[in-house]
């Protein structure tokens, strides 16, 4: 694939995962550094790490599930897989300035 068509299919993805949020923070998954690892593969196959703010969240069994459905709407995408990860362990520091500014945590 070439550079500039994986940078644009990068910047759908990216921009299909900030529409998916955890329902108990204001603020998307992605701005939230809750997206660990984001592969694309030269057949367009999309395989995403990502994790929780805590291994008990409630939607757990729930919010891979709309990572995949945000994912696999980007036109032009191939197979995606969700891995749902905890190592390394999710905190605060993970999270961009976006977040931080939205939920007042400067």
């Amino acid at each position: 694939m070439p550079p500039a068509e994986l940078e644009r299919l990068r910047d759908d993805l990216i921009a299909a995962l900030k529409t998916v949020f955890d329902p108990e923070i204001p603020v998307d998954i992605y701005e939230l550094g809750l997206i660990y690892r984001l592969d694309v593969d030269d057949d367009r196959n999309i395989e995403v790490d990502m994790t929780l703010t805590a291994p008990g969240c409630p939607v757990a069994g729930d919010m891979p599930g709309w990572v995949e459905n945000a994912l696999s709407a980007v036109p032009g995408v191939g197979q995606v897989k969700v891995n749902l990860v905890f190592d390394p362990p999710w905190d605060m520091s993970r999270m961009s300035e976006e977040a931080k500014l939205a939920l007042n945590m400067f």
